[in-house]
């Protein structure tokens, strides 16, 4: 789920409490089992809507997307987050397509039928990865420049393309704004009720909690479901086409690895180095956005005064009522079309 911009760091004395834990399972990304021949793709449906799984190898994975819309359609790429997948935008893709807009929908790494393309490769979801990904998507899909919209690991992965690449972006749409983060940032404390929100990444920092995700993974991403979006009744059959997804063989060392990566728990990879270091400075996005939130979002995110200064082009908050939680474009799918539209017209 989403990241505080001040995001807290395990009390000192849990540190040294986890410290043998927590280095022995993830001083460094996980790499994957050996492998002989091309990896296995999951084999994975998208639920209806959203068309048929495509593959294609980009940087080191090979991507799973949907892709709706004409060809010669501007390009917006619809970014998840966890624990959710492609599915959060059954809704809104059909409804851009219809449009004219030519529709990408990736699983992110660890998700759906998205794998990695070499078992060296290291299970690694730190930030600067999944945002390295997108553009690796845009370069094999032949994009130049698109709308990047998504909430979650999604909005942040946006947020970071936008901001380093914003010669590939027409604009952009953020669930909860500005997330971009870093280890130091998340090193410092929040007060205890902020805290409390953050329990399933204190748990993931143990090894208890690693293996309690792995063993209980369906139970463990409803109840996240459940306490993000209060008042969202989706039904089993909406959940299970989603967990679907969650079988992906690299699925429990990415969510792992990205949350022990927050808070200084896991190492990244050294070429990855020089993105995070311009990260933690905090850029600012300059290109056409809307950021959005709804108004019964359970899990932890930044109120909107506190990021409004990062956007520094052509800028809109929208703010949804009617019980609307944190996967807002499953949720509210037609306000979530509705700012990408928006915002390509305040991108002229």
């Amino acid at each position: 789920m989403n990241e505080h911009p001040a995001q807290t760091q395990l009390p000192r004395r849990n540190l040294l409490l986890l410290a043998g834990a927590a280095i022995a399972t993830a001083a460094s990304p996980v790499r994957g089992e050996a492998q002989t021949s091309s990896p296995r793709i999951p084999a994975i449906s998208s639920g209806p809507g959203l068309g048929p799984i495509k593959q294609v190898d980009a940087g080191p994975l090979s991507i799973g997307y949907s892709e709706l819309g004409p060809k010669t359609g501007t390009p917006v790429l619809l970014l998840h987050g966890w624990p959710y997948d492609i599915n959060a935008f059954i809704e809104v893709a059909p409804v851009l397509a219809a449009r004219g807009y030519r529709v990408i929908v990736p699983h992110l790494r660890g998700h759906g039928s998205t794998v990695f393309r070499s078992a060296a490769t290291p299970r690694n979801a730190q930030q600067a990865a999944l945002a390295t990904d997108g553009i690796a998507l845009m370069d094999a899909l032949g994009i130049r420049k698109a709308i990047v919209a998504g909430f979650d690991w999604g909005a942040r992965t946006a947020n970071i393309m936008a901001a380093q690449w914003p010669e590939r972006f027409k604009a952009h749409v953020s669930v909860s704004g500005y997330l971009i983060g870093s280890q130091a940032a998340n090193a410092k404390p929040l007060p205890p009720a902020a805290e409390l929100q953050w329990w399933y990444q204190f748990y993931f920092a143990t090894e208890r909690g690693g293996l309690g995700y792995e063993a209980n993974t369906d139970a463990f991403n409803r109840l996240i479901w459940q306490l993000a979006s209060p008042q969202w009744r989706f039904d089993d059959a909406t959940f299970a086409r989603s967990a679907a997804s969650f079988v992906n063989p690299d699925h429990v060392a990415i969510v792992i690895h990205n949350y022990r990566w927050r808070l200084g728990l896991a190492e990244g990879e050294r070429q990855y180095d020089a993105l995070e270091a311009a990260l933690a400075a905090g850029p600012v996005i300059s290109v056409p956005t809307i950021t959005m939130e709804g108004d019964a979002n359970g899990a932890p995110h930044p109120e909107p005064a506190m990021y409004r200064a990062k956007f520094t082009g052509p800028y809109e908050h929208r703010h949804l009522t009617g019980g609307i939680g944190h996967n807002l474009p499953q949720e509210a799918p037609a306000a979530f079309a509705q700012a990408i539209l928006d915002v390509d017209r305040l991108a002229g």
